[in-house]
């Protein structure tokens, strides 16, 4: 039974991982962010020194795990990759720094997360390349420094706000990711029918690019169950008529909204006239988590102008009415 579990994941990672470009050239979208990483990577690299620190932050699913893999790569080094939250305690982050080779690229997802005593440790290792550690008991207690050799940290959050003044001031390059254009989905998906040996209609690959949420996590997910109703009913090529089906039947409108979108807009309209409404309140009346609404779901409908965030509460824009075909006075 366990042989059969890590072999499960094992095909699981290794699909994720060949989806996943390995290179700047590879890599579709965020165009500027991309040429500015591969001038500081190759002055890094003219220098024989590592990159400096580098902070990404946006929305979930935007590339910012395969960015740090796709620096690791250009830089000719390893990368290890951990979360904040799994880091709980000093020796944990010790141990981890420690076991790093000169140059190695240091992942840490959902950096906002971290212990703060953890991520005080952090500090003088982003800094200085070492570490301070107590050890003994008592009045035997004293402090013990460890050197560590140059690596570059690379920190991901999707709430850049909840990141501690003294650890963002540490990073040296900071870089937001942003939603992609419906063209640059186009492509992502485009090699990923190659990668999954399956045809698609271009006309479908632009319908699933513009249901994608700009997000190509997304659009890699809804590509798989795409592909499993045109194989499930014989299709040899994915035309755009059963990628409309098959998106209708998961719920995901033109727009890319999807079943909680939706139940969060018509909430605010139909639930609280509009709007202004506090986030717990309305988070309370759809059954769905505060946190998930405000880091998965808002970012994506504040970006398509559907609702507005003010110091009152979120309310639902012109726009959403006429998306659900609702006029104010109804």
């Amino acid at each position: 039974m366990d042989r059969d579990i890590l072999d499960t994941n094992e095909h699981i990672e290794d699909e994720e991982s060949s989806l996943r470009p390995s290179s700047f050239d590879e890599y579709v979208g965020q165009h500027d962010l991309k040429e500015n990483l591969r001038v500081f990577v190759g002055a890094a690299k003219m220098r024989d020194e590592t990159l400096d620190h580098v902070l990404f932050y946006g929305p979930p699913g935007l590339g910012k795990t395969t960015m740090s893999m796709i620096i690791a790569n250009e830089m000719g080094t390893h990368i290890k990759i951990t979360t904040g939250p799994s880091i709980e305690k000093t020796g944990d982050l010790v141990a981890l720094l420690t076991s790093l080779e000169p140059g190695d690229v240091l992942f840490i997802d959902e950096i906002h997360r971290l212990n703060k005593v953890v991520e005080e440790i952090l500090y003088p290792a982003m800094e200085d390349f070492c570490v301070d550690v107590m050890i003994g008991k008592d009045a035997t207690t004293r402090s013990v420094r460890i050197d560590l050799p140059p690596f570059t940290l690379v920190g991901a959050t999707t709430r850049a706000g909840d990141i501690s003044a003294p650890l963002r001031d540490r990073f040296g390059i900071v870089a937001k990711l942003d939603y992609y254009k419906d063209e640059e989905l186009r492509d992502i998906i485009s090699r990923t029918s190659k990668v999954y040996g399956m045809t698609m209609e271009e006309e479908a690959k632009m319908e699933l690019a513009r249901r994608s949420r700009g997000t190509p996590r997304i659009a890699n997910r809804l590509f798989r169950r795409v592909r499993d109703f045109a194989q499930f009913y014989g299709d040899e090529i994915i035309t755009k008529d059963r990628t409309m089906q098959a998106l209708d039947r998961l719920k995901v409108d033109n727009l890319g909204l999807d079943d909680v979108d939706h139940k969060y807009l018509l909430g605010i309209i139909n639930r609280f006239q509009g709007g202004p409404v506090g986030l717990e309140a309305l988070a309370a009346s759809i059954g769905e988590e505060r946190m998930t609404l405000e880091d998965v779901y808002e970012p994506y409908l504040l970006q398509k102008g559907l609702i507005k965030r003010t110091s009152r509460g979120r309310i639902a824009t012109d726009l959403a009415y006429r998306h659900f075909h609702i006029t104010r006075e109804n």
